[in-house]
């Protein structure tokens, strides 16, 4: 068994010890659970969602074969057992992976999972006119074929080191064949129901979903444990603000739990005060980071030409100016104004797990008159007002994120320090749910990025190899991918692509370590493209009367079947 297969499988028995700790109440006989999460889930298919938001709520529907526990090691959901080259699941050489599927599983409406289903769910997601948001977890699969009924075997076109991308996490669930066998292709975003209403394997089934709104959902009666979900229903409300929804749990105890209540760390330690939860924190692999668009997002160019690799970017496409607003910031400040002891200054996009992180700090240190004079060599020079030109331009940028009371805390303060280096800067707003939508057809999405730079959190991954994958050159977004993939600031470097490439076939944990702090420090140190601000806990408001809970490396209510009312 390989080191990289050891480290990511060892421990999956151990979660399903621990989620079964608590004596099941029984199915649905404990009522309601009121979940609050202020960004609005837009459909419920993790295949055609852009942001965690959709992922997050789909997870109480869909299910994949495995995923992350809270130890950060693989645990079986659909599958038996993680395949290893051990047990004979993974190949030697890992140019194949066998599943087997639990047996007896049912989907919501009472009808067998098979193979079929999970072979189906790769054609779906690698249609090539899918759009699909997984696809990097299914790179270099050449076939996944049904051996039998519980049997599935992916077969890859070269050495795989980490098998463990189709059908691992929320991101890569399987999806029931007969109902989005009308779906693939171009038609994938147009199967409203399906995308919607999705049949599932997991403990909820929808009743009711009103898009960028809230979701009804009851107990799924064909779940595989008898005894479990113990609530009858969930009540699931998006939208609001992070304030609102700290506010519901911590203060009101309206709701059993808030996702990422993004308030200030002293304002949230207020409302605990008021008894009635408590403030989980978790670090896992978040980071708040600042994305330099590479390429012109003028309003002046055709809609399907901006941000596009055909038009650079007049101002951000000089290595020097994206490494004179890095050095503009103090990010010791930001952290401490921001998140305090829910967040901690960093340099790398990859902060997390220690082993994959580069532990760079050559950023930490703000340097305004070394950005200053950069810019001096770059050719801007100061104008009447400070602002900056050159050749009749003035370096202005537009500066966008989430409507988030943090957030906009953290733009005013960046405005101020990059005015202090003499670039002017527009600050823009967008609603959470609009920002982080997955509608191809919204101009305001962090994918689309019609900016200059825009912030928000990365998460790459307790094994970052799609996370890197999704930085190469073809992964920009575009309007023939519907503006579905990952390569947010257009960033193309062919020495990248090559590690990527090398990635792919490294199976040494430790190579594939460095390989790791290589393309960590290309997106940063190097071409200052994303600057990585906060490694951030991610926090989670719940009610004293809730308990069961635990935040896995993967969606926060993956293990909401073993949630129960505190008597």
């Amino acid at each position: 068994m390989s080191k990289l297969n050891s480290f990511l499988a060892l421990g999956a028995a151990a979660t399903l010890v621990a989620t079964v700790a608590v004596a099941a109440p029984g199915r649905g006989t404990q009522g309601t659970v009121n979940i609050i999460y202020w960004q609005a889930p837009s459909m419920l298919n993790p295949y055609l969602a852009s942001g965690d938001k959709d992922a997050d709520a789909a997870s109480l529907v869909l299910e994949p074969l495995a995923l992350f526990d809270e130890n950060a090691k693989l645990s079986p959901r659909l599958a038996v057992d993680i395949p290893t080259v051990e047990n004979g699941g993974v190949s030697n050489g890992s140019k194949s992976i066998t599943w087997k599927l639990r047996p007896g599983l049912k989907w919501s409406d009472g009808s067998p999972v098979t193979a079929k289903d999970v072979v189906f769910t790769a054609n779906y997601c690698m249609n090539p006119k899918a759009g699909c948001q997984s696809l990097n977890r299914f790179r270099a699969v050449d076939s996944v074929e049904a051996a039998d009924e519980l049997t599935i075997k992916v077969t890859f076109s070269e050495m795989m080191p980490d098998p463990y991308g189709p059908f691992v996490g929320e991101r890569s669930p399987v999806i029931q064949a007969k109902q989005f066998s009308d779906c693939l292709g171009e038609k994938a975003s147009t199967c409203t129901d399906a995308n919607f209403n999705p049949i599932g394997t997991g403990p909820f089934v929808v009743t009711s979903f009103k898009p960028n709104d809230a979701i009804q959902l009851k107990a799924n009666p064909n779940y595989r444990d008898p005894n479990k979900p113990a609530f009858a229903e969930v009540n699931y409300k998006g939208g609001g603000d992070a304030l609102g929804a700290a506010r519901a749990v911590l203060q009101t105890g309206e709701y059993d739990i808030a996702w990422n209540p993004v308030v200030a760390p002293d304002v949230l330690k207020k409302m605990e005060e008021a008894g009635k939860g408590k403030l989980s924190l978790f670090f896992g692999t978040t980071v708040e980071t600042l994305v330099l668009n590479l390429t012109d997002p003028s309003s002046s160019l055709p809609p399907e030409e901006r941000s596009s690799a055909k038009h650079p970017n007049p101002f951000l496409s000089d290595v020097r100016v994206r490494k004179a607003l890095s050095m503009a910031l103090d990010r010791a400040t930001l952290t401490k104004i921001g998140y305090d002891f829910m967040g901690k200054p960093t340099c790398d996009i990859i902060s997390a797990p220690e082993l994959f992180a580069a532990g760079n700090t050559n950023c930490l240190k703000q340097d305004i008159k070394g950005a200053q004079k950069l810019l001096d060599e770059a050719g801007w020079n100061s104008g009447s007002d400070g602002i900056r030109e050159r050749k009749g331009k003035r370096l202005k940028l537009t500066f966008q994120t989430s409507t988030n009371a943090v957030r906009q805390q953290l733009q005013a303060i960046i405005k101020q320090w990059w005015r202090e280096i003499g670039v002017d800067v527009e600050l823009r707003n967008i609603n959470a749910s609009v920002f982080f939508s997955s509608d191809p057809g919204n101009p305001d999405t962090y994918q689309k990025f019609y900016a200059d730079v825009e912030m928000f959190t990365f998460i790459s991954g307790i094994e970052p190899g799609t996370f890197v994958a999704g930085n190469t050159c073809d992964k920009a977004p575009r309007a023939d991918n519907q503006w579905r993939n990952t390569n947010y600031a257009r960033y193309c470097d062919k020495d990248y692509d090559s590690l990527v490439v090398e990635l792919g076939k490294t199976t040494d944990l430790e190579r594939r370590a460095q390989i790791f702090k290589k393309l960590n420090n290309m997106l940063t140190v190097d071409s200052n493209t994303y600057l990585p601000l906060v490694w951030r806990a991610a926090p989670m408001a719940v009610s004293n009367t809730l308990g069961g809970v635990i935040f896995p490396w993967d969606s926060p209510f993956a293990n909401i079947q073993d949630w129960y009312r505190k008597k």
